[in-house]
């Protein structure tokens, strides 16, 4: 094909595929229309899992910013913070990422769908779900650009008929380009996301909005963490204790494959020193929704592991822990870092791509006088992306090392991690 016939292809594709926010109407039809077909391929829109196929989706951000689409998935109303994320792949894992409990979730990404869901309910050989990063759909609705049928040898489902399945709430047809710079603009907001036969109003999604809890003034943890202990692994491998903030099953399979035993603690519970006769060796400090400075029970138990000269790893919500642990402040940020792309540079001049999810930062300055240096920076915004002590016994970073969804360059974190557990029991 010569490029000046690609370019006209292009060029009607996008006409004919432009989906108008105030044309709910059209957007339904564009959802349920035959395929876009090229000359290199074809879209398939998604048809509605929904005995009711003329289900509206509004959207509406509680500074009065309205959103109109195609509704998808459960019909309900569902308010939380609305957030996006700039992931291009992965989102079976992302909308299963406890630390998304309690928000609104956008991608950037055009088209999702394509590949299906994978099986919700396998596991691993340590009975960890094995395709998801928790067993069930943590965010409170989902805002698409658009939505396609699946294609996939390992699809049992289409996305839309999982949330519905879920009771969450998704719309589609939603320029997600103009939301996500809204939320760039003016920082993230909360947002009503109704789906229904009809439009809803304004005013009643405001006053839903103004009724409910703020985003910080939420307790996630009943939600997220386990409610008593539980110990994977080989009973003769060194034990590490994990503080389940809403711990993701990918961090829990990296420390397994490094012939490490886990016992996974409830997030208010003490870290004992001895379970079942095995030393605890270390302590990992995971992800999790919600505002770190409300976890104060948490807050200071790891501080006494810190006191206790335990090798420690905190991720994403354990960096933040970990700061306040030892003296730190955090701070909530505009509009967080949620992808997998996020560059981390470290001071050895080495830059890494790493995959993140999350609102809330460290205050570097906070960190005088209490042990801990900045390791790792975000050269976008100057955030701190990662802090440890200077013998390197306490590691942390803002990102996910384990990636899922995502690259997996920081992995080394665990490595070494797993090395100073190893040569403690030795």
């Amino acid at each position: 094909m010569s490029a000046r016939r690609l370019r006209r292809e292009l060029d009607g594709a996008a006409r004919r595929a432009e989906l108008p926010a105030s044309r709910p109407d059209f957007l339904e039809q564009c959802l349920c229309r035959p395929p876009l077909s090229f000359d290199f391929g074809s879209t398939t829109p998604a048809r509605s899992a929904s005995n009711s196929p003329r289900r509206r989706g509004t959207l509406l951000l509680e500074d009065g910013t309205r959103f109109d689409g195609v509704g998808f998935g459960a019909s309900t109303t569902s308010i939380g913070e609305v957030v996006f994320t700039t992931g291009m792949v992965g989102y079976p894992e992302s909308l299963t990422d406890p630390s998304f409990r309690g928000q609104i979730l956008t991608f950037t990404y055009p088209l999702l769908g394509n590949y299906g869901v994978p099986p919700t309910t396998a596991r691993d050989e340590w009975g960890l779900p094995r395709f998801l990063e928790s067993s069930e759909v943590q965010v409170r609705g989902l805002v698409v650009r658009g939505l396609t049928s699946p294609s996939h040898w390992q699809s049992r489902h289409p996305l839309e008929r999982w949330l519905q399945d879920s009771g969450v709430p998704g719309i589609a047809g939603v320029d997600t380009r103009r939301l996500t710079e809204h939320l760039r603009a003016e920082g993230v907001v909360r947002g009503a996301l109704h789906v229904g036969a009809t439009p809803a109003s304004d005013d009643a999604l405001l006053d839903r909005i103004r009724r409910a809890p703020e985003y910080a003034e939420e307790d996630y943890m009943a939600a997220v963490s386990v409610r008593h202990p539980v110990a994977y692994g080989d009973a003769s491998a060194p034990l590490v204790a994990v503080i389940d903030c809403g711990v993701k099953a990918s961090i829990l399979r990296a420390l397994l494959n490094r012939k490490l035993g886990v016992l996974r603690l409830p997030h208010d519970a003490p870290v004992p020193d001895r379970w079942e006769g095995r030393r605890v060796r270390g302590l990992v400090v995971g992800n999790g929704p919600g505002d770190p400075e409300r976890l104060t029970v948490t807050v200071s138990e790891v501080g006494r592991a810190v006191d206790a000269r335990l090798p420690v790893l905190g991720i994403c919500l354990g960096n933040q822990l970990l700061a306040l642990s030892r003296g730190g402040r955090t701070f909530k940020l505009k509009y967080g870092h949620r992808g997998q792309n996020k560059t981390v540079c470290f001071p050895n001049g080495r830059s890494l791509i790493m995959s993140e999810n999350h609102g809330y930062a460290v205050d570097p300055a906070s960190l005088r006088g209490t042990g801990l240096v900045p390791w790792a920076t975000n050269p976008d915004d100057g955030t701190l992306e990662g802090l440890r002590d200077r013998p390197g016994r306490v590691l942390a970073l803002q990102g996910h090392p384990e990636g899922h969804p995502g690259p997996q360059e920081a992995g080394f974190v665990f490595d070494q991690f797993a090395s100073r557990v190893t040569r403690r029991g030795a």
